[in-house]
């Protein structure tokens, strides 16, 4: 092989330079696997995907999700982003809207897909595992000194942090502002103490945006476990975040629905869109929507030297 076609994407955003960096390569068959790490290390984005032809033909890839640190099971940008690729670099769907079905590690997931117009797409998966609750959290003062805030700026009671999965786990921290939001800086030193080998290592920061309403919330996470400072849009997350939220609501049954804004202090706004359904008090389904925009396609060198 000498050259890999590649596209990149904006992702959960409707404007360049938006939103989350994504590298797809549409055609993964032949790359050897020591080369799937060092080719996501040199674009350097938080996330690189390689498509393959799928175990079961009825569905449209097999999807391989590498961050910086390595493989992981799922992830949300990555998921929006590689079916936006899909859709409008490959043709995967003639008619610019319908159902893709992409095998990743942790199950086969839906996505439903639109093409707005040329080069931007919106896109909705469902997630294949539903929300999974971790062991205890650290406490209120040790996660305040890890994320370099007073105890006083974290919320406690019924929403006291907590470990939350939806195929990949993250430590739902929120805090009492958005001011306090701008300010978490993590100290690697007490994170490589405290969380490096918890079930839940990277911590998803969460503020009510009270001008928004009371469905509108501000995030940031921060993953060192998977060689990401700060993060400008994490879909697994957010997914993850929604399922908690609506575990804790006291209705047993309804559709909810979130707006998560990510970003901001990266100066890469995004916007998250999340449902979740509960029947008879369980979370039985969560949704996370986003666009994307293609911002550039071409060819890496590679001819598997070094």
């Amino acid at each position: 092989m000498s050259a890999i076609r590649f596209v990149t994407l904006d992702v959960f955003t409707d404007r360049p330079f938006g939103g989350n960096q994504l590298a797809v390569i549409p055609d993964a068959t032949g790359i050897p696997e020591e080369a799937l790490l060092a080719i996501t290390r040199e674009f350097n984005f938080s996330e690189t995907t390689f498509c393959y032809p799928p175990a079961d033909p009825a569905h449209t890839r097999r999807v391989r999700i590498f961050t910086l640190g390595g493989e992981v099971p799922f992830a949300g940008h990555p998921t929006i982003g590689t079916a936006a690729a899909l859709a409008l670099h490959e043709r995967a769907l003639p008619g610019g809207s319908g159902r893709l079905q992409l095998e990743l590690d942790v199950g086969t997931v839906t996505v439903d897909v639109r093409v707005e117009r040329d080069r931007l797409v919106w896109a909705e998966f469902g997630v294949a595992k539903l929300p999974e609750l971790g062991p205890p959290a650290p406490g209120l003062s040790m996660l305040a000194e890890i994320l370099s805030l007073e105890t006083e700026d974290l919320v406690g009671g019924a929403l006291s942090p907590q470990g939350v999965s939806c195929g990949l786990p993250f430590l739902m921290v929120g805090v009492k502002s958005l001011k306090a939001l701008a300010r978490a800086r993590v100290r690697e030193e007490l994170w490589e103490r405290t969380l490096q080998r918890a079930w839940a290592r990277d911590l998803f920061v969460v503020a009510l945006d009270a001008d928004g309403g009371p469905q509108h919330w501000r995030a940031r996470m921060f993953g060192p476990g998977v060689r990401v400072p700060e993060d400008p849009a994490t879909g697994s997350a957010a997914a993850a975040f929604g399922g908690w939220l609506a575990l804790k609501d006291a209705a047993r049954d309804g559709t909810f629905a979130w707006t998560i804004e990510q970003g901001i202090e990266m100066g890469r706004p995004s916007r998250i869109d999340v449902r979740a359904t509960k029947v008879d008090g369980a979370v039985t389904a969560v949704q996370v929507a986003g666009r994307a925009v293609l911002m550039s396609e071409g060819e890496m060198n590679y001819r598997g030297e070094g």
